[in-house]
């Protein structure tokens, strides 16, 4: 595993601030979960997601072991110094130096925030039912700080032209904000296709955060980098991860 394996935010947070996303390269883990996949709950050898997890762990100099959720595609946000691994939720956040916030994706959308100040982070799992429901939005509230004083990135996610959805998933956004529709939009084959990415920086514009970057990548299409559980159904997982190095 080497830098090429993993991807640094290209966002200008303080220098106390770290992130990285992992790809599907620099692990171990064979057959559909081929390598790096830091999961326990897809199917993949036991032993080998505890080598991928130590792996990740060494070669990126962590503080400390991430605080892995078991994620539901809900909106619950939990403080990570305090819940602890295996809490339920679909998001972390921290104020102290240390510890790592982490979220697990293949399709979905990771959000990583942090102020300006590099005082406060989160990291976020946001599919399309955690964005409808309003997980961005209780990011934003759990932190100590208002949106305006936050800068997001988006990572890795399902991009707007494989992003095939059901008329529910449109009604769900329409529902609460008329606007959404921009993010929808119709295929040569008069699918129904949704933009991840827009309707997150809608949802992230109403909290008040309007530093926004990263964005454009697409897990389905780039099958050499990415895991996608759209594309192949048994897979593993890319692992998002924020911390403070210190405050």
């Amino acid at each position: 595993m080497n830098a090429t394996d993993w991807i640094v935010p290209d966002w200008p947070v303080p220098l106390t601030v770290r992130a990285v996303t992992t790809t599907r390269h620099g692990g171990v883990s064979e057959g559909p979960y081929r390598s790096m996949n830091p999961a326990d709950h897809v199917g993949d050898d036991p032993q080998s997601v505890r080598t991928n997890r130590a792996r990740l762990q060494a070669l990126l100099d962590l503080p400390d072991a991430p605080v892995w959720l078991q994620q539901v595609h809900g909106t619950g946000i939990v403080d990570a110094a305090r819940a602890g691994a295996g809490a339920t939720g679909d998001g972390s956040w921290t104020d102290r130096a240390q510890v790592v916030c982490a979220v697990l994706t293949a399709d979905c959308l990771p959000v990583l925030l942090s102020d300006r100040q590099g005082r406060c982070v989160a990291a976020v799992h946001a599919g399309w039912r955690g964005l409808a429901a309003g997980v961005i939005e209780a990011a934003v509230s759990a932190l100590p700080v208002t949106g305006r004083d936050l800068l997001a990135w988006l990572g890795p996610a399902i991009g707007p032209q494989a992003f095939a959805v059901g008329e529910e998933v449109r009604a769900a956004f329409m529902a609460q904000d008329a606007a959404a529709d921009a993010a929808f939009t119709r295929g040569a084959d008069a699918g129904l296709y949704a933009d991840l990415y827009a309707l997150a920086r809608q949802r992230l514009a109403g909290a008040g955060v309007e530093a926004v970057y990263g964005g454009g990548e697409c897990t389905v299409t780039d099958a050499a980098r990415f895991y996608s559980y759209r594309r192949d159904g048994d897979t593993g997982r890319m692992a998002s991860l924020i911390w403070l190095a210190g405050v």
